[in-house]
């Protein structure tokens, strides 16, 4: 476990819970990634901000593993004060129907307090590795089907089922390799492990600038400007979207109250001009959304990949 604690900067008004200011310690911030992935990204940058509001330091805790559910796991079972507040990435709409017993329920076991933020996948691949568009990795792989392999956060994951539904559309055959994290994935592909993945645009940008792996395509309906000369995914297979996003949740049962001040400093911090201009040079979309529009946005992605694996028959014991 890795913890980032960002000093207090100041203290704000606090308002009165169960007899208790709130916050009246550190605030745990459980991230269920790895250092380095999509979503401690997110944290590093609301972190200090979100201390400065709450006047109180912000301890941010990664719990890898099993596509983020043992953190969630954990968070789900924490005491609902406010003093622990989770951050999901996409697999907290799916998890549910890939795991027997995951141990909490996505909807009921959480309080939705905000959509962070979007951000279009990108299909990369190694140096090593032969194509260097959809098209040129359609005929690779034709040519020798199961050869090619591909990198995801687990079963499941945007990665991956964004990877099935390519080679649905364009009807190749893949090898899924899994890791724990983005971190650890990137690692492997920059060293030619593995050969292609789909990874969120903060993750890929500064390996590609970097030179370190190559750009094949872009999830988004639209070219990105920080790679405008990559193509999208939708420029050969029209209609194709690939984004990942990160919400903010913390247990069921937390006062309406706290819920309303994490969000009230959640959309602060999302609105400060310095922190809107770290997420958007590294790919992100800045969304801040109410508890109840991210609740409803989580329940139609759940929705939306259920056939997808159902249609798979994707299960992870």
């Amino acid at each position: 476990m890795k913890r980032i604690i960002f000093a207090v900067a100041a203290f704000a008004l606090s308002l009165v819970a169960a007899g208790q200011p709130y916050p009246n310690k550190p605030v745990r911030v459980i991230v269920p990634w790895p250092a380095g992935g999509t979503v401690d990204g997110v944290a590093r940058v609301i972190g200090p901000k979100l201390t400065e509001g709450l006047g109180r330091p912000i301890v941010v805790e990664n719990k890898a593993g099993a596509g983020g559910s043992i953190g969630q796991a954990e968070a789900a079972k924490a005491p609902a004060d406010g003093h622990t507040v989770l951050l999901v990435f996409d697999t907290h709409a799916v998890n549910h129907l890939l795991y027997r017993n995951l141990g909490y329920d996505p909807f009921r076991s959480f309080e939705h307090v905000s959509l962070l933020v979007t951000s279009p996948q990108v299909l990369v691949g190694a140096t090593n590795f032969a194509p260097g568009s959809v098209p040129e990795l359609v005929a690779f792989a034709k040519a020798d089907p199961g050869k090619v392999t591909y990198a995801t956060v687990g079963a499941g994951s945007s990665n991956h089922l964004n990877a099935l539904l390519l080679s649905n559309r364009t009807g190749i055959e893949m090898t899924h390799v899994p890791y724990k994290g983005g971190a650890p994935m990137m690692i492997d592909l920059v060293g030619g492990q593995v050969n292609v993945m789909f990874v969120s645009a903060p993750q890929a940008i500064p390996q590609v600038k970097a030179g370190r792996i190559k750009a094949l395509a872009i999830g988004s309906s639209l070219r990105i400007p920080q790679l405008p000369d990559t193509p999208t995914v939708a420029e050969t297979l029209p209609g194709f979207a690939a984004q990942s996003w990160v919400g903010m949740l913390v247990p069921a049962g937390t006062p309406k109250e706290i819920v309303a001040r994490l969000h009230a400093e959640t959309t602060k911090a999302l609105a400060e001009p310095g922190v809107r201009g770290k997420l958007a040079a590294q790919g992100f979309d800045v969304v801040g959304s109410t508890p109840g529009e991210f609740l409803a946005f989580a329940r139609a992605e759940s929705e939306k990949w259920a056939k997808v694996i159902r249609d798979y028959n994707i299960r992870v014991e």
